[in-house]
């Protein structure tokens, strides 16, 4: 059976159409199986590769298909708690390892990028945290002063500073991160898959795994083609986990977040539209984020149907809001629009959890994939590695599934419309 094709969006008509990631066929033995070629996956597979160890990885569709590479591109530092909540939740030393991490992810990304070549679009121009209410400007202030405390490069953006980086009157404030930035998502995926298969890992394509069992001391990953023994599995399916461990994918609720990109825009516009090239997302309760990528199109992104879509039709809100933002948009082509299924988590921290002794997943980034999983992936190497569980940056926890998991879709329509009444009141 033939993988499923990648779905439209601006990235897969931007990428070589030719992807070569075989399918996997017969035995095979490998010291670590990884399941799902996203960013985690992908990642682990890479940081494995360059110490020596040569994973397996397998995908059902292709590297990127998911919403590693679909998302809004956006390179974005932190956890969605502030560094201070980090320490008062998971202590003063784990909680400071945790910061440390996630405010240096976006490194850690374009690091990756620069040693191994990939050719993705990346430019390391920052991330503006938005504020629409005074309030929400106060408290990116607050947020400033916590990162500036630990040593952070961060600085608070006033209402003037932020409309001559923005090209927008709309904003109270924000905070800039330098280390942010953003990239072509799908063409980072393809590049970490070739960059790992040339140090000796092996990723396969069109292998949807079916089953997962111990056999003695080994673990055997069974595909509709072949199979994989291996020492040790990650289970890297994120936002499109299914049944392959019990209760896995009860502990995360998939969210579509939709994107719609302009036609490449004339220098009269691009002049007035986003003039600093950060990447930008805002403090709303219903977040909507954006950048200017290097072929100068408008990326704009936010919630949408929770369904697959594959044209702008059901995602007008954002063109308008586009319009609202940048009136001179009047009148311009919005040629794609498309979405991705990321995951969140409860709590709104990554989960990473070992399941049984060499079986791990880290999952459920809540909008901040590209550089989370990325750092992930690393952490994740470490263990399999033979970094205790003590040692790494994120903690490892028990699987716990969400309550009433199997009314996902309602919940989350629920805090949609609940965060849209709320942003529109001002609340």
């Amino acid at each position: 059976m033939s993988p499923p094709p990648l779905p439209r969006s601006l990235y897969a008509a931007s990428v070589d159409a030719e992807a070569v990631f075989p399918r996997l066929e017969g035995e095979h033995r490998a010291p670590v199986a990884i399941v799902g070629g996203g960013f985690t996956g992908l990642s682990t597979a890479l940081h494995l590769a360059e110490h020596g160890l040569a994973a397996t990885l397998i995908d059902a569709a292709e590297p990127g298909w998911g919403a590693s590479g679909r998302n809004g591109g956006q390179v974005n530092p932190g956890l969605k708690p502030d560094p201070d909540q980090v320490l008062a939740d998971w202590g003063m030393e784990l909680g400071a390892r945790m910061v440390a991490l996630s405010y240096g992810a976006p490194d850690h990304v374009f690091s990756l990028i620069r040693r191994h070549g990939i050719v993705c679009g990346a430019e390391q121009a920052g991330t503006l945290r938005a504020a629409i209410r005074r309030a929400d400007a106060a408290a990116a202030e607050q947020l400033v002063e916590q990162c500036q405390q630990r040593g952070m490069p961060v600085r608070y953006l006033d209402g003037t500073a932020i409309a001559a980086s923005s090209g927008t009157s709309r904003y109270a404030g924000a905070l800039l991160d330098p280390r942010g930035g953003h990239l072509d998502p799908l063409a980072y995926a393809r590049g970490m898959a070739k960059a790992a298969a040339r140090i000796g890992a092996k990723v396969y394509g069109g292998s949807p795994a079916t089953a997962l069992k111990r056999e003695g001391r080994l673990w055997r990953v069974t595909t509709d083609s072949g199979s994989l023994l291996a020492d040790q599995v990650v289970l890297a399916t994120n936002g499109y986990t299914g049944d392959l461990w019990p209760g896995l994918r009860q502990g995360i609720v998939p969210v579509f977040s939709a994107i719609a990109a302009t036609e490449p825009l004339p220098d009269r516009l691009l002049r007035s539209i986003l003039p600093a090239r950060s990447a930008v997302y805002e403090t709303g309760h219903v977040t909507v984020y954006y950048r200017v990528d290097p072929g100068n199109r408008l990326l704009m992104g936010g919630r949408g149907p929770q369904r697959p879509i594959g044209t702008t039709a059901p995602i007008q809100y954002l063109l308008r809001y586009a319009e609202k933002l940048w009136p001179g948009l009047k009148g311009v082509e919005w040629p794609y629009g498309w979405n991705g299924q990321l995951a969140v988590t409860a709590d709104h921290y990554p989960h990473c959890h070992e399941l049984a002794p060499g079986v791990l997943t880290a999952m459920g980034y809540n909008g901040r994939g590209v550089a989370m999983a990325t750092a992930m992936g690393h952490e994740l190497a470490r263990r399999l590695r033979g970094a205790p569980l003590e040692a790494l940056d994120m903690p490892v926890t028990p699987l716990k599934p969400i309550r009433l998991h199997r009314l996902w879709r309602l919940g989350v329509w629920g805090k949609v419309t609940e965060g849209r009444i709320r942003d529109r009141l001002g609340l």
